[in-house]
C-alpha cells in the first residue's frame, strides 16, 4: 500500500498517520526552522517598543514593514513539500502589493497577482468570502487553502509598488513531505483591461502551455453603462481549438452559479452570496457623489469539475449588456480577473506585469 504523504484533501485523510513534518513561517520565524519561533530580541523586531518591558518571546516581531518600491521575500523553503495555508492581513493598497510564487529554481513566477485580487478583493475594500479555497474574514483577514506542492524549492515574494510603506502580518503553514509524481504545480495570473474596447472579448488567460487543469476564476467587474451587464459567455479553448471552444457557457452570472441578474425579486436589488464553490461576494453601489459606478466581485472554483487540458488553454469572457429593441450591447467596462490552475513545469512565461498606474482602482 502506498504510504500517505500527509496532504489532507478530505476529512477521511485526517485519521491517517504520516511522516510529513509540519512547519510554519511568519515574521516571528522568517525561515520556518524547527524550534526557532519567537526569538527576536528587543531592538531587532518591529514591535520592540511595545514589548520593551517584557523582552524576548513576547511578540517582538509579529509583522513586517515593506517599504515603498521594495520586494520582500516572504518565503524561501527547500523541498519537497507543499504550502497548505496562507494567512495575511495587509495595510496599504491591496492592488499595489504583488504576490509572486516561484517553483524549483525557475527565474519567472508561476503566480503573479495583486494580493487583493488573489483573495477575491480586487476593489480594495472589505467584503466577506466563505469558500472552500479562499476566505476573507473581518476586518481584513485573507486566507488561502490552495495546496501548492513543490519538489525542490518554493519562493514567495511581495512587491510594494505603491508610494507609501505597508505593514503585513502573515503566516504560511506548510508541510515537508514527498510529492507524488502526478501532483501538479499551482498557478495564478492577473489580467486587467480598462476600458474594454468596443466589440472586443475580454481574455481571462491565454498562453497556458503544458498539461493540467483549470480550477478557478475571480473577476472584479466595473460597469460603465446603465442596465444589466452580465449576458456574456465564458469560453474555454483547449488543445487546438481555433474559432470555437470546447466549453461555452450561457451567461456571466450563470458561470458564477447565479441566475437572472443576481436579483432578489422581492427587493429588486443585487443580492450578494458566498458559497463553497461560487459567489457574488461584493456589490459596490453608487453613493450619489464620487462613487458613481457599480462594481462587482465574483468567484467560481472548479473543484468538483476541473477543466482538464493536455497541451494548452485559453479562457475568455464576453462583456454584453442590452440596448434598445432587445439587442445585445457590447460593453466597454473596467474588467480585472485572476485565473487559477494547476499544471506541469515549466510555467508559461508572460509579458511584463502592469505598472502601478495601470493597476490603480479609481
Amino acid at each position: 500500500m502506498k504510504k500517505f504523504n500527509g496532504l489532507v484533501t478530505d476529512l477521511g485523510s485526517l485519521t491517517r498517520l504520516s511522516d510529513a513534518k509540519s512547519r510554519s513561517l511568519s515574521p516571528e520565524n522568517y525561515t520556518g526552522a524547527k524550534g526557532k519561533g519567537g526569538m527576536a530580541k528587543i531592538g531587532e523586531g518591529f514591535a520592540s517598543e511595545a514589548a520593551r518591558e517584557l523582552g524576548q518571546g513576547w511578540k517582538v516581531n509579529p509583522f513586517h514593514i515593506i517599504k515603498a518600491g521594495e520586494v520582500f521575500e516572504m518565503a524561501n523553503i527547500e523541498g519537497p513539500g507543499a504550502i497548505q495555508h496562507i494567512w495575511m492581513t495587509p495595510t496599504g493598497s491591496w492592488r499595489h502589493t504583488i504576490m509572486r510564487i516561484y517553483y524549483d529554481g525557475q527565474d519567472w513566477p508561476s503566480v503573479e497577482v495583486p494580493i487583493g485580487d488573489f483573495f477575491c478583493s480586487g476593489w480594495g475594500t472589505y467584503a466577506p468570502v466563505n469558500s472552500a479555497t479562499i476566505t476573507v474574514n473581518p476586518g481584513s483577514a485573507f486566507n488561502s487553502y490552495w495546496i501548492m506542492p513543490f519538489r525542490k524549492n518554493i519562493r514567495i515574494t511581495l512587491e510594494n509598488v505603491d508610494k507609501t510603506d505597508m505593514v503585513v502580518y502573515y503566516q504560511i503553514d506548510y508541510t515537508l513531505t514527498e510529492i507524488d509524481e502526478d501532483m501538479a504545480y499551482f498557478h495564478a495570473r492577473f489580467n486587467r483591461v480598462n476600458p474594454l474596447p468596443y466589440k472586443e472579448v475580454y481574455t481571462i488567460i491565454d498562453g497556458i502551455k503544458g498539461k493540467g487543469h483549470y480550477v478557478g476564476t475571480y473577476m472584479a467587474w466595473g460597469v460603465n453603462n446603465a442596465g444589466w451587464w452580465g449576458e456574456g459567455e465564458i469560453k474555454f479553448y483547449m488543445d487546438g481549438d481555433k474559432e470555437f471552444p470546447t466549453i461555452c457557457g450561457t451567461g456571466t452570472e450563470d458561470y458564477f452559479c447565479g441566475s437572472y441578474n443576481y436579483e432578489n425579486k422581492a427587493t429588486n436589488q443585487y443580492e450578494e452570496y458566498t458559497t463553497q464553490y461560487a459567489g457574488l461576494n461584493q456589490v459596490i453601489r453608487p453613493d450619489g457623489l464620487y462613487r458613481s459606478q457599480q462594481r462587482f466581485g465574483m468567484y467560481r472554483w472548479h473543484i468538483t469539475d476541473p477543466i482538464r487540458f493536455e497541451e494548452e488553454l485559453k479562457v475568455t469572457m464576453q462583456a454584453l449588456g442590452w440596448r434598445s429593441h432587445h439587442r445585445y450591447l457590447p460593453l466597454q467596462d473596467d474588467i480585472s480577473s485572476v485565473a487559477y490552475w494547476y499544471q506541469t513545469l515549466p510555467s508559461p512565461k508572460f509579458d511584463k506585469f502592469f505598472t502601478a498606474d495601470e493597476l490603480e482602482v479609481i
